[in-house]
C-alpha cells in the first residue's frame, strides 16, 4: 500500500492544479464542452486551458491554438477527440513535458484491429515519455473534495467517503444523483475505460492511501492483473474495506463486457475465489454495492453477529428475523435485566422477545428515546436494527392539534424531527454499536433524511438492511483473519 498519496501516479490526474482541454468548444452539445463545464460548475480553482484550432475563446476562457502556446505546463490533459486526433494530442502533451492525461475518446481496442493499433500508439507514447493516462474510452474522474469533475454530468451532492474505480463510465456519473439521495458521495471516482495504462489496481492503490476514502467500491468486468489485484487488496483490507460488483460472470455478461471495453471476463467461480483470497466483499448488484458501502463507511465494528430487532409492527419484524436467519446472523434473547427495565414502556399486547414488537406505544417517543437505550446497553446485543415509521404529515398534524399556529407548523415539525434524528444518531457514539434502520416510507421523509445526513444507514426494507449488516460483520471477521 502507498505510504503517501502524493506518491501515486494518479495524484495529479485526480488532484490537478491546472487542466488543458482538447475537444471543448462553444458548441454546447459537444461532449468535450459538457466536460469542461462540469469542471467549471463544480467550482474548480485551478487554471483551465482550452485548446482549439479556430476559436480564440471557449466557454468564456482564453483558447490556445497549440499546447506550446499555453503559459505553463499543465498538470493534466483531458482529451475528447476522435481516436486518431487523440493520439496526436497525447503526443503533443508528452513532447511538451506533461506527465498526466485522461483520454476520453473511444474507437480504440473495443472497436477492432485498427482501433487496437491506435491504442498501442497511445501506450508507446506514454512509455517513451514517462507519462500516465486514464482510458481511453472512459469519461474521466471526479474528486469533489478538490472541486474536480471531468465527466459530462454535473456532480450532485456533497463530497463523501466512497472511493470508486469503475470499468463503466456510467456507473460513475449516474451514481452522482443516486448517492446524494442517501447523503452519500464520492471521495474520488475513476472511470478506467480500456485500462491501457492505468487500471483498477492502480486506482485501488490510490484510494487505499486517500485520507477521504473510508471504503473502496469496484465495478469490474475483468481483472487483467490478477496477482497484483490480490496483493494490493490484501494490503488495503486491514485498513479499509473493499467491495466489488463483478458483471462478467455469465456468457451474456462476458460478451457485453468485451464489446464495452474489450475486456476478457472469466467465470463466476474464478472471481469468487479471487475475491475471497484478497478479502474483497462481493456485491450482487450496483444497488447492493452502495448498500454495503453505506454501512461499512458509517458504522463502528460490531463485537459479534448478534442482532436486536426493534419494531412496532409484527410483519416487518418477522421479515427481518427471517432475513437474519438466512444471512447467518443471530437473534439473542433480551436479558432478564433488560426486560425488567423495558416493562414501563411495553404494553401488555407487546413482546419483549427478539424481534421486540411494541405493537403500539403508551408514549410514542419511548420507541426512539427510551427503548433503544435499554437494548443498546444489553451486553447480549452487538447490532441494533430498528423499523422506522415517523411520517412527517402525522407530526405536522400533531402540532396543529396542539394549537400551534399554521404558519409555524412546518418549521416546528422540521425542528422536532431534526432533533429526534440527532438524538437517535448520537446513540451510535454513546454505545459504540452499529445502528441500522429500515423503512417502507420515502427517503425524503424528514426523520429518515435526518438519520442519513448524520450517517445512520437506512434501507428500503429489512432484506437490504440485513445484507448490509452481514457485509459489515464479514468485513471485520476478514480483517481480523488477515491481520493474524
Amino acid at each position: 500500500m502507498l505510504k503517501s498519496i502524493e506518491g501515486s501516479p494518479l495524484y495529479p490526474i485526480v488532484n490537478p492544479r491546472s487542466v488543458v482541454f482538447f475537444g471543448a468548444s462553444n458548441r454546447a452539445s459537444a461532449m468535450g464542452t459538457s466536460q469542461l463545464l462540469s469542471l467549471k460548475v463544480l467550482g474548480y480553482q485551478g487554471a483551465v486551458y482550452p485548446v482549439h484550432p479556430k476559436e480564440t475563446t471557449v466557454q468564456g476562457l482564453p483558447a490556445y491554438r497549440h499546447i506550446r502556446d499555453i503559459p505553463e505546463i499543465p498538470d493534466l490533459a483531458v482529451i475528447v477527440l476522435t481516436a486518431p486526433l487523440a493520439c496526436e494530442a497525447l503526443e503533443e502533451c508528452a513532447e511538451a513535458g506533461m506527465k498526466s492525461a485522461i483520454v476520453i475518446s473511444g474507437g480504440f481496442r473495443e472497436a477492432g484491429p485498427e482501433g487496437a493499433a491506435m491504442e498501442r500508439r497511445l501506450v508507446e507514447t506514454a512509455k517513451t515519455h514517462g507519462m500516465r493516462f486514464l482510458g481511453p474510452n472512459c469519461i474521466g474522474v471526479a474528486n469533489p473534495h478538490q472541486q474536480v469533475n471531468t465527466t459530462f454530468l454535473r456532480y450532485e451532492g456533497n463530497p463523501g467517503f466512497i472511493g470508486l474505480a469503475s470499468q463503466s463510465g456510467s456507473y460513475v456519473t449516474q451514481m452522482f444523483h443516486y448517492l446524494s439521495q442517501f447523503s452519500l458521495g464520492f471521495s474520488a471516482a475513476f472511470s478506467v475505460g480500456n485500462e491501457a495504462n492505468v487500471d483498477i489496481v492502480d486506482c485501488m492503490e490510490y484510494l487505499g492511501a486517500c485520507p477521504h476514502t473510508r471504503v473502496i467500491a469496484l465495478y469490474i468486468e475483468a481483472i487483467r492483473r490478477g496477482r497484483e489485484f490480490v496483493e494490493v487488496a490484501r494490503s488495503i483490507v486491514p485498513h479499509k474495506p473493499i467491495v466489488a460488483y463483478y458483471a462478467g460472470g455469465s456468457e451474456m455478461g462476458r460478451r457485453a463486457g468485451f464489446s464495452h471495453t474489450g475486456a476478457m471476463a472469466g467465470p463466476d467461480r474464478l472471481y469468487d475465489g479471487v475475491f475471497r483470497q484478497s478479502g474483497v466483499l462481493r456485491a450482487q448488484s450496483m444497488t447492493e454495492l452502495f448498500d454495503f458501502c453505506m454501512a461499512l463507511g458509517n458504522l463502528p465494528p460490531p463485537a459479534g453477529r448478534r442482532v436486536m430487532i426493534q419494531t412496532h409492527s409484527g410483519g416487518p419484524g418477522a421479515a427481518a428475523a427471517d432475513a437474519c436467519g438466512r444471512a447467518g446472523l443471530e437473534l439473542p434473547e433480551v436479558s432478564r435485566n433488560a426486560v425488567e427495565k423495558l416493562s414501563p414502556y411495553i404494553p401488555p399486547t407487546g413482546s419483549t422477545a427478539n424481534p421486540l414488537d411494541i405493537t403500539y406505544s403508551r408514549n410514542v417517543m419511548d420507541y426512539f428515546l427510551k427503548i433503544p437505550k435499554v437494548l443498546l446497553a444489553d451486553d447480549a446485543i452487538d447490532i441494533f436494527l430498528f423499523y422506522i415509521l415517523m411520517p412527517s404529515d402525522m407530526v405536522r398534524a400533531s402540532f396543529r392539534d396542539l394549537g400551534v399556529p399554521s404558519e409555524e407548523v412546518e418549521e416546528k415539525s422540521e425542528s422536532f424531527l431534526n432533533n429526534l434524528s440527532s438524538y437517535v444518531a448520537h446513540l451510535r457514539e454513546e454505545y459504540g454499536k452499529p445502528l441500522v434502520g429500515f423503512t417502507y416510507r420515502s427517503f425524503n421523509e424528514r426523520f429518515v433524511a435526518g438519520l442519513l445526513e448524520q450517517g445512520i444507514p437506512v434501507y428500503a426494507g429489512p432484506e437490504r438492511a440485513i445484507r448490509a449488516i452481514q457485509a459489515l460483520v464479514r468485513y471485520h471477521e476478514i480483517k481480523s483473519k488477515i491481520r493474524n
